[in-house]
């Protein structure tokens, strides 16, 4: 398996793990619990996803400008 599917995969899991973190805020918040960990939970996962989230939206970029180069 390649580093981008890799990539890719933590991708996925880091958003559902952000999901699932921004529904505890919102029960939180729906149940006026004053928690601020619950809040700094979805920032956890957020960090890193934006991380491969940039990684991947620079991928077509980045291998357009490889293949220009070697047909030149």
């Amino acid at each position: 398996m390649s580093t981008n599917m890799w990539i890719r995969q933590i991708h996925r899991w880091l958003s559902m793990a952000f999901t699932v973190a921004i529904i505890a805020n919102v029960v939180a918040m729906t149940i006026q619990v004053q928690a601020i960990g619950i809040g700094l939970l979805a920032l956890v996962p957020l960090l890193p996803l934006l991380a491969t989230g940039l990684y991947l939206f620079a991928l077509p970029y980045l291998g357009r400008r490889d293949g220009a180069r070697q047909e030149a």
